[in-house]
This record gives C-alpha cells, sequence and structure tokens, in this order.
C-alpha cells in the first residue's frame, strides 16, 4: 500500500490577486458579466424548450 503525503499546502496568492479579491470595481465587473452569461443561458433554455 502507498502511502498519502500530508505535507500538501495551498501556494500563497500574490499581493496582485489579494488587490483584485478586494477591489470593489473589479468584484462588481465580475458580478455583471456572470450574471449576463447566465441570462443567455436561460434564455437559450427557455427558447429550446418553447
Amino acid at each position: 500500500m502507498g502511502s498519502i503525503n500530508t505535507n500538501v499546502y495551498a501556494t500563497q496568492p500574490t499581493r496582485f490577486t489579494l488587490f483584485m479579491r478586494t477591489f470593489l470595481p473589479w468584484q462588481l465587473w465580475r458580478f455583471i458579466c456572470i450574471n449576463l452569461k447566465m441570462m443567455q443561458l436561460i434564455g437559450r433554455e427557455k427558447h429550446l424548450h418553447k
């Protein structure tokens, strides 16, 4: 049997990554983009089921 490596670690996010996670205009932009994509998908589904 093989042993399980318990020394797995997550990398530290860069300063830029941390900045983007807390930068409100970027978060709002991503929120809008994701919602538009969802609306497109839902619209396609409704169109297919008519």
